[in-house]
């Protein structure tokens, strides 16, 4: 039978490990890393946890679907080292990012809903001045990303630019802006170059948002799934933080393993 973690008892790697499938070479790693606070020691030098330790590992855990591996562990180092505003911070930064990906998403929306249902992009035999398109440059610049970025793109067949005669100078026309676009904010929505080439392809011929309904609809269940995980981590971090700030069984074995000196 599973030891009791609400009890002020100590507890071993192995018993924080057990419950969330971990190794106790996992566990040693989150101490290690700040995640969790730090163990008490046995006279024989051994790790002990509470179930101070329990909950911050379950905190954690909870915290990784919605903020990533890296934030959730930022929060939890913040925590245990009391700046907890610098935690709230980060906090607001993940949600700051999934509404910018909600943005993202409607605007990806926006951006097929606008396209001519028959258009079938075919470049002019001719070259456009640059008058009539932009440059690498400054299109690299309006989107926040390198002019390596765009020629990557271009090398993928994400964006097919044509060259200024005069200069040799790639020029981006209407269509290759909203295609260098589309690429950006697919790329934001965690899709690799291979898996957005076939969907610029039938943005060009089919045109309207038919082609990338079924992307669009998986990307907005990883969104909602996303939000619904910062709403599971906010619980198990709001009982981490109300355990922290109650005095139990639990600290009181931590004063009497970690002394002041």
């Amino acid at each position: 039978m599973g030891r009791n973690l609400q009890s002020g008892e100590r507890l071993r790697p192995v018993d924080l490990a057990r419950g969330h499938g971990l190794s106790t070479q996992a566990i040693r790693n989150y101490e290690e890393a700040g995640i969790l606070p730090a163990a008490g020691r046995t006279p024989h030098g051994y790790r002990t946890y509470t179930s101070l330790h329990a909950g911050a590992l379950r905190a954690f855990l909870a915290l990784v679907p919605g903020h990533g591996h890296r934030t959730a562990a930022s929060i939890m180092r913040a925590v245990n080292q009391g700046a907890v505003d610098e935690a709230f911070h980060l906090i607001d930064e993940s949600h700051t990012q999934l509404l910018d990906d909600r943005r993202t998403l409607q605007a990806v929306e926006s951006a097929l809903r606008d396209l001519e249902p028959t258009g079938v992009y075919e470049p002019e035999p001719t070259a456009v001045p640059a008058a009539d398109g932009t440059f690498i440059g400054p299109l690299a610049g309006k989107l926040g990303i390198r002019p390596a970025t765009l020629r990557k793109w271009e090398r993928a067949g994400l964006v097919r630019p044509r060259r200024d005669p005069g200069t040799g100078y790639r020029v981006y026309d209407e269509a290759d802006v909203r295609d260098a676009r589309l690429a950006h904010q697919l790329r934001r929505g965690g899709y690799l170059l291979g898996q957005i080439a076939p969907l610029i392809d039938q943005v060009r011929t089919a045109g309207g948002l038919e082609p990338l309904e079924a992307a669009l609809t998986d990307w907005h269940g990883r969104l909602s799934a996303r939000g619904r995980a910062m709403l599971a981590g906010a619980a198990e971090l709001e009982a981490y933080l109300a355990r922290r700030d109650q005095p139990g069984p639990e600290r009181a074995l931590e004063a009497e393993e970690h002394p002041l000196s």
